[in-house]
């Protein structure tokens, strides 16, 4: 007998989707030797028949598990829940648009066989408008240098990981998650592989730009402390700044018998360094914010129903 892989699969609103999902899944499922095999849902909160339909498929397909939460706690505690969930030798990880083909599933397993425990995919020839891919490419890349970590450039949450990689991230209990950095954190040996990222089989993108800049954020945050040291070396450099200056005032004064003026450059600066401080001081909320979050302990989410084949 072979290994039993998991699916799993967070899904807001994905009606539409679910179809076309649900064949092709099972499809590759069926493909694959081992077993018995699985598919984790997780409903976070959907307002359409999505988790109606998840219901009837779960009747029928007892390799379906759906875990329907009480409400909509987000993309990345959906994931969580479904890594909570899945009971496999090895899961991948993919979105429930089919922008993650399924198919890609034996080219993952194959590396995985060779003894890696993460096998992520670098997305590649995307298919999002063109703003949003340049906004990708500069968030991977300021994340990479910022971080403390060596995080791999152009991966998202499509990946495949060993049980071994699942139960590490299991046991990290941060509220604001950034799965693509922990899954980096946990270890063990990883390897990316490219990976064309697909367009929306049907229906409308989840991720306003709003909860990109959250989620960008969330990665920041959790993996650098570098927006901390920033405040520091930005008020090393205006003190350099304002000695000089106050250096060159004494030498007007004192040589050339001339008094510096400026009024509008007075101005200026004092704005620009209050401007500043406000900043770093949101910079600073952001860390103390998150960890008034981390002290409360509150569950990462809540189930409000198990639906699965008796």
């Amino acid at each position: 007998m072979g290994e039993r892989i998991s699916l799993a699969i967070p899904v807001y609103d994905e009606e539409e989707v679910l179809p076309e999902l649900l064949e092709r899944t099972r499809a590759v499922l069926d493909a694959t030797p081992g077993g018995p095999h699985e598919i984790v849902f997780v409903d976070d909160g959907s307002s359409d028949r999505t988790l109606e339909v998840l219901r009837r498929a779960a009747a029928e397909d007892e390799r379906l598990v759906v875990v329907a939460l009480s409400r909509n706690f987000g993309h990345q505690t959906a994931i969580s829940a479904a890594l909570d969930y899945a009971t496999g030798d090895a899961v991948l990880v993919m979105d429930g648009d089919l922008q993650d083909r399924p198919e890609e599933l034996p080219r993952f397993l194959e590396l995985y066989r060779q003894g890696y425990d993460v096998v992520y995919a670098r997305r590649v020839r995307r298919k999002e408008p063109l703003w949003l891919r340049a906004c990708y490419f500069l968030f991977y890349r300021l994340i990479a240098a910022v971080s403390d970590l060596r995080l791999p450039l152009d991966s998202g949450d499509f990946a495949l990981l060993s049980k071994r990689a699942v139960a590490e991230i299991r046991r990290a209990p941060e509220r604001h998650r950034y799965l693509r950095g922990l899954r980096t954190w946990v270890g063990f040996r990883q390897i990316g592989i490219e990976v064309e990222r697909r367009q929306r089989a049907a229906g409308t993108a989840k991720y306003s730009p709003w909860k990109l800049l959250k989620l960008a954020l969330d990665g920041i945050f959790a993996f650098s402390t570098v927006p901390l040291r920033a405040a520091t070396l930005l008020g090393l450099l205006a003190i350099l700044v304002a000695g000089g200056y106050a250096v060159y005032a004494l030498f007007a004064k004192l040589v050339l018998d001339q008094s510096p003026t400026g009024f509008t450059a007075l101005i200026t600066a004092i704005v620009f360094l209050a401007g500043v401080q406000l900043i770093f001081l949101g910079v600073v909320g952001e860390y103390v914010g998150r960890i008034y979050e981390e002290v409360k302990r509150r569950p990462h989410y809540v189930v409000g129903e198990l639906i699965r084949r008796p």
